[in-house]
Order: C-alpha cells, then structure tokens, then sequence
C-alpha cells in the first residue's frame, strides 16, 4: 500500500463557505493582517482582535465539511499509511472525521492564556465576552494559532516533514503554496521521490513540479484522485 501524505490550504475549506485570505475575495482584502494577526497587534488592541476572531469563529461554526474534508476523511479509515497536514485554523477535518490531523497554523477553537499558560478549546460562537478570559485563572486568553512573526509547532513541523520525505505519493490540495515553511513540503517531497499531486483550480508554484495537476475545486479534484489511489492500492 502507497504512503500517502495530504497538505490542506485555505481552498477546501473555501467550498463550505469559509472565504479564503489570499483568493479574490479573500479576508485579507478588507483587512490588513499585520493589524489583526501579530501578536504587536493583539498587545496593541486585544479586543479588536478578538472581535475579528470572533466573526470568524462564528462563520466557522455554521460551516459544514464539504466531500473534500469527508474524502479526507475515508482515506485515513482506508489507508494504513496516511498523514494529513493541514495550514488551516478551522477543525472542519475533524468534524468531518479525520483523527490525525497535523495542525501547522494552530486551531481557532484553541485558547492560551497569557498568565498561567493554560491551552484548551472554547467552541462558544459568540463568545459572551471580548476579550475573553481564562477560565482557569480569569487571566487574558489569545487564539491558539500562529500568528505572523511567529515560528509553528516544531513537534507538527517536524511530523509534517518527516511524512513530505516518506511519502510515494505527496498531495496539494487548495493552497496558495507561498507561506513557508508549509509550503516547502511538496519540494520536499518531490526531491525524496514522491508522486506529487496538485487539486487546485489555479496555478501556484507547486505546478511547475507536480507529476499531476488538477485544475479543480477539492471535492472533484479529490475524488478523482482518491479514485486513482485506490486503483493503485489493487493493482
């Protein structure tokens, strides 16, 4: 059975309704991030910043996954080797039941507190409070994502390339490919041998060494390429 590895962007999740940052009609169009997502920017406005994040965290929860997430899904229940990296914050992987989820960009769901350092999940939309506060301690809490400026997981980097240099095959589904280190992985990949896959319906700098790109949404791109890996898996 082939090795699988699945990098996720904002372009999955895009079909369930939540607006991509980089897309035409991305978020980040009608804001700039360095006032919203940098920690400069919460120490300077906590409350605007968790008002952003409350808006979005509310999307989320409306947000349905769509056949992409649940394709996802099936092909971690079928394959016995399949790892699933993601960059996006919104959890709609394990809502549609995908368990091992490597988490570069954090989770919106995820809170930390400033005082005690306590993490847990508050899935309250809309929060009753801005900002809101530890429930432990009563301390300020910030969304446990990563923000720009600041390094990812180095326990989720280092699982997602050690699944980018083991992988036989090495899909890209609906990222923009421009936000490093995440999107290194597919080079990665490609230089240890892999088969590399692209789902998306524009080009990126992943085209250029994909073995095959598919100028899809995810969800059609994903099943046929899911039809592919199974044939594969028979033969």
């Amino acid at each position: 059975m082939p090795k699988v590895a699945v990098l996720t962007g904002a372009g999955i999740s895009a079909e369930s309704g939540i607006p991509t940052f980089r897309g035409k009609d991305g978020l980040w169009k009608r804001f700039k991030p360095e006032e919203l997502a940098t920690p400069e920017a919460f120490f300077r406005n906590p409350k605007l910043v968790w008002e952003w994040y409350d808006y979005r965290r509310q999307l989320i929860a409306r947000a349905e996954p769509n056949e992409g997430h649940k394709i996802l899904a099936r092909m971690e229940r079928e394959l016995p080797d399949f790892t699933l990296i993601t960059q996006n914050v919104d959890g709609l992987h394990q809502k549609a039941g995908s368990e091992k989820v490597i988490e570069l960009h954090g989770n919106i769901w995820k809170v930390r507190c400033l005082s005690c350092g306590a993490e847990y999940y508050d899935y309250r939309a809309p929060l009753p409070e801005i900002p809101p506060r530890c429930k432990h301690c009563g301390g300020l809490v910030r969304p446990g994502v990563v923000w720009f400026g600041e390094p990812l997981p180095p326990e989720a980097l280092e699982q997602a390339f050690n699944a980018a240099r083991e992988s036989d095959y090495f899909i890209v589904v609906g990222t923009s490919a421009v936000v490093y280190p995440a999107a290194q992985l597919p080079f990665v990949a490609k230089e240890y041998g892999a088969t590399v896959i692209e789902v998306n319906p524009e080009e990126t700098p992943v085209t250029r060494i994909a073995d095959l790109s598919l100028r899809e949404k995810a969800s059609t791109g994903l099943k046929k390429v899911y039809e592919m890996l199974k044939e594969h898996a028979q033969g």
